[in-house]
This record gives C-alpha cells, sequence and structure tokens, in this order.
C-alpha cells in the first residue's frame, strides 16, 4: 500500500482514491502515471494496493486491472478518463 509521495497535506481530502493493481501490469503503470497529476492537482491523495497480497481483493478483482476505487466503489477498470474523474471529484 502506497500513498502518493507528500500526501500530508492530504490530511482534509473529501474524496479516496485507490488503485488496485499488480506488479508486472503495465496497464497499471500507465493509469497510475496518467491520474497521478491530476489527483495531485486537487490535492487528493491515492492509494496504490497490489491486490496478489490480499487474497480477497486477488480472488474479487483477479486478471481484471487496474481497478479505480472512488470512495470505496468500483469506479473504473482497464481505463480511466480523467474529463470524468475530475468532475467527479471536484463535485
Amino acid at each position: 500500500m502506497n500513498l502518493v509521495e507528500g500526501s500530508e497535506p492530504y490530511a482534509n481530502a473529501r474524496h479516496e482514491v485507490t488503485l488496485l493493481t499488480r506488479v508486472g501490469c503495465g496497464s497499471c503503470v500507465r493509469v497510475r502515471e496518467q491520474i497521478t497529476p491530476l489527483l495531485m492537482e486537487l490535492s487528493v491523495p491515492l492509494q496504490v494496493i497490489d491486490v496478489d497480497t490480499d487474497s480477497e481483493l486477488k480472488a474479487e478483482f483477479g486478471d481484471r486491472l487496474p481497478v479505480l476505487l472512488l470512495d470505496g466503489e468500483e469506479y473504473a477498470a482497464w481505463e480511466v478518463d480523467n474529463d470524468e474523474l475530475r468532475e467527479d471529484l471536484q463535485a
């Protein structure tokens, strides 16, 4: 589990964003690189969880990665639309 570097300023964030990944997943890396600048701009922390470290997550999400959770609910799988994410984070 990792938070975006310098996550202290995010103590009062209104939303929780979690990216479910696994080691060696190129799409996971791409989505993380894609959304990190947006999240930093909006002061929203990013929690990254490797599903292979949690048997329940691994069973639930298997090879359907990356998965983005917004406030604990599945928000997107495989692809993330930054414009849509921005709108939902600012709501």
